[in-house]
Formats: C-alpha cells, sequence, structure tokens
C-alpha cells in the first residue's frame, strides 16, 4: 500500500512566481505543484497537495493528518515565525512533519531566523527554492 503525504503550504505561498521574484523565483505556483506530485507518485508516495492563508485552516488541516496521512511537509510561510498554534497542531500529530521555505530564512530579515515550529518537525529545509519541496519528499520517505 502506496504511504500518503500531504503538503501543507501557508500564506502568500499560493502567489510565488507573482511575489517577490527576485527572491521567489518566477515559476508558477501551479507548476511547482505539479513537479512535487510528479516527484511523489515517482518515489512511490500518495501526494496530496493544501494550501490556506488562514492558519484556523492550516491547522484543521494538520490535526485531520493524523488519521489520513503518514507524514506532512509544511512550508508555514510568515506563521513559522509565531504561530504556537501551528507549532501545537504538529507536535499532537505525532507523524512526521518536514518543514520546508523555498528561501534560506537565515539570510534574510532577522525575524526570519527563528522558527518555533521546528522544535516539533524531524527536520528543516530551506534554501532551496523548489528543490526545498522535492528534497523533503526524499526524506518523508525514508521517515514513513
Amino acid at each position: 500500500m502506496k504511504k500518503k503525504i500531504i503538503v501543507i503550504h501557508g500564506p502568500n505561498i499560493n502567489l510565488i512566481g507573482v511575489r517577490e521574484t527576485g527572491i521567489y523565483g518566477k515559476e508558477s505556483f501551479q507548476s511547482i505543484n505539479e513537479q512535487i506530485s510528479a516527484k511523489a507518485a515517482e518515489l512511490g508516495l500518495d501526494c496530496s497537495i493544501y494550501q490556506s492563508n488562514h492558519e484556523g485552516d492550516l491547522i484543521d488541516t494538520i490535526q485531520q493528518a493524523r488519521e489520513q496521512f503518514d507524514g506532512v511537509i509544511i512550508n508555514a510561510g510568515a506563521y513559522t515565525h509565531y504561530s504556537y498554534a501551528i507549532r501545537d497542531a504538529i507536535a499532537a500529530i505525532k507523524i512526521p512533519c518536514v518543514e520546508v521555505h523555498c528561501s534560506n530564512i537565515h539570510a534574510r530579515e532577522e525575524f526570519r531566523h527563528n522558527s518555533v515550529i521546528a522544535p516539533v518537525c524531524v527536520g528543516q529545509i530551506a534554501g532551496f527554492g523548489k528543490y526545498s519541496y522535492i528534497l523533503a519528499l526524499y526524506a518523508i520517505k525514508e521517515l514513513i
């Protein structure tokens, strides 16, 4: 039976390809999601993708993941730096969760250096653009 994972995109990730292209690039959100899905299938993973700009929706999706998925890949966007509610949701589900960021958050503004969700994730991948997600697929496959 295929292992099931969910990729969760947080606020403003849907605007990749449009917003701050000097940081996030010009490739569209849809194109990146298609590549994530294709690589997941190649790795034998059943992959769902979800995006929301709303913290509560992200929390609901994380909580539901514990019963529907074997692992989570999350780019919580700006919520990474201050959402203790998302942190607590990740801690509660007890399935592997990999934190990803397209940009190198440690080389950007100081407020981006701290992740409140990192301590409850199995790892963090940052700075490789869309390849952060691809690398996370390899990691989650080994963890589930």
